[in-house]
């Protein structure tokens, strides 16, 4: 971690000391932080050698004393009109924190993948279809998509992937259909994968699905 960004969090780096030329962004959940998604770069660090993981902590403590975590926006009404304007409020923290880290490395987004998980999903969502340039892969899990009637000027190329838990009694399921949806009739490449069994988490089916999908996004890149 470098002083120069805007934010922070554990770091996962090539175990054989290699030049980074990948970057992958992991975006956590509503009251959680970094340390909660870190750990799925040692299963896709095997596959991505020469890649470096972050995972920043969201900008917003929790508004509530005692309990910890982070939020990338506040969630009080929990509806499409709240999840649109908390997304695009902060996009422009995590727009910087992304290109501090791709100047770190010497990188461009070509070599740039972003994860989320939850609300960090609605935040990979809703950042990567609107970054200038367009980054390898986009993964969302257990989100939403902020502002599905509005992607009116988002780039296209990037692929996405969208993984959901039929069993999610948090972000139910019908939102990663919805999503799908939206993307595809947008003219996006959009993968979806709805899981029989699974809650609001991320089992191994999931771990091996992003790593397949990181793996063939970052082939077709230079």
């Amino acid at each position: 971690m470098t002083a120069e960004r805007v934010l922070n969090g554990p770091e996962l780096h090539p175990a054989a000391g290699t030049p980074v030329r990948r970057l992958v962004v992991l975006l956590h959940g509503y009251g959680a932080d970094g340390t909660d998604l870190i750990d799925l770069a040692r299963f896709w660090q095997v596959l991505l050698p020469d890649a470096a993981f972050l995972a920043p902590n969201a900008p917003e403590p929790l508004p509530f004393q005692g309990f910890g975590g982070r939020q990338w926006f506040a969630l009080d009404e929990r509806t499409p009109t709240e999840y649109r304007i908390g997304a695009e409020a902060s996009q422009p923290v995590l727009d910087r924190y992304l290109d501090e880290a791709l100047a770190e490395f010497a990188l461009d987004d070509s070599a740039l993948a972003l994860f989320g998980f939850s609300q960090g999903a609605m935040m990979a969502l809703q950042c990567g279809l609107r970054r200038k340039m367009p980054p390898a892969a986009i993964l969302a899990y257990s989100g939403l998509l902020p502002g599905a009637d509005r992607l009116g000027g988002v780039q296209k190329q990037t692929p996405v992937l969208i993984v959901h838990g039929k069993d999610d009694d948090v972000v139910p399921s019908y939102h990663a259909a919805a999503a799908h949806r939206a993307l595809s009739e947008t003219g996006i490449d959009a993968d979806l994968h709805e899981l029989p069994g699974l809650a609001h988490s991320i089992d191994d089916r999931g771990v091996t699905l992003g790593g397949r999908f990181l793996q063939k996004a970052f082939s077709s890149q230079p």
